[in-house]
């Protein structure tokens, strides 16, 4: 069973990670973003609910992760990391790309979205293998 190989300390310990890598990304990028987005300072300061929604999603995505994982009997550093690529080009990625371009979206908005993404992912997956049992 998934909880059997990744307790709750490897679940927890993935969504908090990839929450702050989120927070780093974005307090790096925040100006390249805002620009792409078109959006104000004032209008990118998140409520408490959009952070607590923010981060339960991000613990869905590790669930996910772990289901995947679980499922394929990949449950190492490596096996984890490549499975986030797996996601991210699969699904993430692609999915960006497509509702950007229909949104009329820059690319650049798309480029630091999904580099986001990718590291959230690849953090997720590292963590689910490092801490697998």
């Amino acid at each position: 069973m998934v909880f059997d190989t990744f307790g709750v300390v490897a679940i927890a310990a993935a969504s908090v990670s990839g929450f702050v890598f989120g927070a780093a990304w974005y307090g790096i990028l925040g100006k390249v973003w805002m620009r792409a987005a078109n959006l104000s300072e004032a209008a990118t300061k998140p409520s408490a609910a959009t952070m607590i929604i923010g981060f339960v999603c991000q613990t869905v995505m590790v669930l996910t992760m772990a289901g995947v994982m679980w499922h394929t009997a990949a449950t190492t550093i490596r096996a984890g990391m490549i499975t986030a690529v797996f996601i991210w080009v699969g699904f993430v990625v692609t999915t960006m790309i497509v509702n950007h371009r229909f949104q009329g979206q820059k690319w650049s908005l798309t480029f630091v979205d999904a580099g986001h993404w990718f590291g959230v992912l690849m953090i997720q997956g590292g963590m689910l293998g490092a801490l697998s049992h």
